[in-house]
């Protein structure tokens, strides 16, 4: 689905140095896998998520999607109705007074035809569980349900790909469970290949892949078994591994017999019974 060759992104800061924000990233991400990428603030998450749907293009290297090169300005268009993208601020997404009317947006700008719009609305808001707030007022809702209306958004647009660049951020614990449950959802369901970006650790336990970064690079990936596991190397790069892999791992080091790959705290709670 998506295919990220040696990407490098430089830009010049206020001072007139150049930032390598991205050194040679190579990553390859397979249809209808979810994929979470974390790291440290600078370590250049949200660089290589905005060069996914072509909001960024490479300094060197080459970003496919689809097979199609995001520096083709031809191609730029089937690019974006392919990966659709969720920010951070759902307020920024979020365009009509009525959500039904803000779902329908998207398709409406790209020339859907009217009779295929409400169709789409619907199955859209029905995916991210809102179908009961069509007709209410945006500004009305939680954060979590704002940012599920901006996902409804973009799922309107039946997109094979869905990069959410820290979508819980402004939320409370609540509101990110809610989306974080509405991704797995859209992911398991509707096989939508999801590249999820975030710095809350638990949140990537949902994922299929976990990839961490650090200042422009991948230092490793792997299951989010294979690398919460790694509580010391996530430490060492700014990041806490969940508390529960981080309480084990305190435990072992005490002398307490537990397994390796502790990450939940349903296992956590098993091991210590036993």
């Amino acid at each position: 689905m998506i295919s990220i060759k040696n990407l490098k992104h430089y830009y010049i800061d206020a001072d007139g140095n150049e930032v390598k924000a991205l050194d040679g990233v190579s990553l390859d991400i397979e249809q209808g896998e979810f994929v979470a990428i974390i790291g440290a603030n600078g370590s250049g998450k949200s660089t290589l998520a905005r060069h996914i749907n072509a909001l960024l293009l490479p300094t060197e290297g080459e970003v496919l999607v689809d097979g199609m090169d995001t520096a083709d300005d031809e191609k730029m268009w089937d690019i974006r109705q392919r990966v659709g993208m969720v920010f951070q601020n759902p307020d920024n997404q979020i365009v009509a007074a009525i959500v039904e009317e803000d779902v329908a947006f998207g398709p409406e700008n790209i020339g859907v035809p009217c009779e295929e719009i409400r169709p789409r609305v619907e199955k859209a808001l029905a995916a991210v569980g809102m179908t009961e707030y069509a007709k209410h007022a945006p500004h009305l809702l939680s954060g979590g349900q704002k940012q599920r209306v901006a996902i409804a958004g973009i799922m309107a647009l039946e997109p094979e790909c869905i990069v959410l660049d820290e979508p819980t951020a402004m939320l409370d614990p609540q509101g990110r469970k809610e989306i974080v449950a509405t991704v797995r959802k859209l992911n398991k369901e509707k096989k939508i290949t999801i590249v999820y970006i975030s710095h809350y650790m638990v949140e990537a336990l949902a994922a299929d892949r976990v990839v961490v970064m650090e200042k422009g690079h991948i230092r490793f990936q792997g299951t989010p078994r294979e690398v919460f596991s790694r509580v010391d190397e996530l430490e060492q790069l700014g990041l806490e591994a969940p508390l529960a892999a981080k309480i084990a791992s305190e435990l072992r080091k005490s002398g307490v017999k537990l397994p390796k790959d502790i990450i939940t705290d349903e296992e956590l709670a098993q091991a210590l019974c036993q």
